[in-house]
């Protein structure tokens, strides 16, 4: 191997550890809510699952935007254009602000209609109803954090992400404790503790992250008002390049919302037991989504520093090695926790029996995910082939995965897990699509009009 590889297969892993272990505060902060709210009431527990799919939805929303942006943002660091970098940067914040305000509207505004599209459980809904009063004020915070957070990623500062997601854990556990059970002095909030806790971790977090990128950041040295700066040119390319990865992101987070309001509807253990299988598989897979980014942005980076085709080539293959590799790690991580978060539960046995029976198929379903996942939205989207996986998503999730599951759920009636296997089965049927997808180089494509591949040994890079 030689230095060139060492550096790129070294910045790879070290992004990738550095996201995944602030990736994992995050979820352990997940878990912790779902711990506290399981031991105060599973009702409650399942009250705050339904209020997470519109978290998710938005999660999915903020995270496209930031995928669009991170596409082209790391092609300017490969090429060390900060000015255009800072450009497509703003577009991505006003974006992420917009769709923040729309969510955090609708649940301000109807947020009995929205919890109802979740479930039909009165008990459920009116526990989340109480949580969605408040964690809706979290929305447009995350929206502006995580844009920035994406924006130094795309120039390789992770740190930051990292510290950042560790000050909350501490804070958000402390103030669950507190808010929740009543604890320290303050009064027992139950579920709308929970909501509380979260919102004033958000706002700490948007505040460190915002004084780094303002005050200490030295790369990008950005002011205020440059995130609110842009132009025609950056909107143009942003509909050719990153608005098909927003899409798929929102198509994504649509459909789990969907798979959501399905097992919504199913019996109310297998609603909890899906709340804590969620928060299972987001700890387990922690290395496969930080993978998926690490490798979005240094596949971008080297084709903007003109690599030729045979360098991306090897570097595609070598990274999808290591994330089968992650994939069978990531399983046996799901398969050894499973006992121990569990048993922080205080679950009814028949709310145990479905999380241990969803967490094998999922152990299964992981290594797809974990192959195919950092392969389609890592190295093909930073490639520059970016509405590829749009095109994918649609026919795997809303051609096959959505209906199947549906007629399994309300025609059939199949049993609950069969269901479950149904939502997941397109984890397992992408592989093949990504493997030949990638084999092919075809994804290597132009950002922008006028954008050349200078490397004399490499093809034409096709626009």
């Amino acid at each position: 191997m030689n230095q060139t590889s060492k550096i790129f297969y070294k910045s790879f892993f070290v992004m990738t550890l550095t996201v995944a272990f602030q990736n994992l505060i995050v979820y352990g902060v997940n878990l912790a809510d779902s711990v506290m709210m399981g031991a105060y009431n599973e009702t409650a527990l399942s009250g705050v699952g339904i209020c997470n799919n519109i978290q998710y939805l938005l999660h999915m929303s903020v995270m496209g935007i930031a995928n669009g942006i991170t596409v082209i943002a790391s092609r300017y660091w490969g090429e060390k254009d900060i000015k255009s970098m800072k450009l497509i940067s703003a577009l991505g914040n006003i974006f992420a602000l917009a769709i923040s305000a729309v969510i955090f509207t609708a649940c301000a505004v109807m947020p009995e209609k929205t919890i109802f599209l979740f479930t039909d459980k009165q008990a459920v809904a009116a526990e989340a109803v109480e949580y969605l009063r408040i964690i809706k004020y979290t929305y447009i915070i995350y929206g502006a954090s995580q844009i920035l957070l994406a924006v130094l990623r795309s120039a390789e500062v992770v740190k930051i992400g990292f510290y950042v997601s560790l000050s909350s854990f501490g804070i958000n556990i402390l103030l669950n404790y507190a808010l929740i059970f009543g604890k320290f002095g303050f009064p027992e909030m139950g579920i709308r503790g929970a909501a509380a806790a979260t919102l004033i971790s958000r706002i700490i977090e948007l505040t460190v992250v915002s004084a780094y990128i303002f005050i200490i950041d030295k790369k990008l040295r950005f002011r205020i008002r440059e995130l609110f700066i842009t132009n025609a040119d950056m909107i143009k390319l942003y509909l050719r390049k990153g608005l098909p990865l927003f899409a798929s992101s929102v198509s994504w987070g649509i459909a789990m919302s969907i798979q959501g309001s399905i097992i919504g509807r199913l019996v109310e253990s297998a609603i909890a037991a899906n709340s804590i299988v969620t928060t299972l598989f987001q700890v387990a897979s922690i290395f496969t989504y930080a993978g998926a980014g690490a490798a979005c942005v240094l596949i971008a980076k080297i084709i903007g520093e003109k690599a030729n085709r045979e360098t991306i080539k090897k570097r595609s293959n070598g990274l999808q090695l290591i994330f089968t590799g992650i994939g069978v790690v990531s399983s046996l991580i799901l398969i050894l926790i499973k006992n121990l978060i569990i048993g922080l539960y205080d679950a009814t046995p028949e709310t145990i029996h479905y999380t241990n029976i969803f967490t094998l198929i999922l152990a299964v379903t992981i290594i797809g995910t974990s192959y195919q996942c950092p392969t389609l939205t890592g190295i093909v989207s930073g490639g520059g082939d970016t509405s590829f996986v749009l095109r994918n998503d649609i026919i795997f999730m809303w051609l096959i995965v959505l209906p199947v599951s549906a007629l399994s759920a309300f025609v059939f009636k199949f049993p609950v897990v069969v269901t479950f296997l149904c939502l997941k089965a397109d984890q397992i049927l992408k592989c093949p699509v990504a493997f030949f997808k990638a084999r092919s180089l075809n994804w290597i494509k132009k950002i922008r009009s006028g954008e050349t591949d200078t490397a004399p040994e490499s093809a034409e890079i096709n626009g």
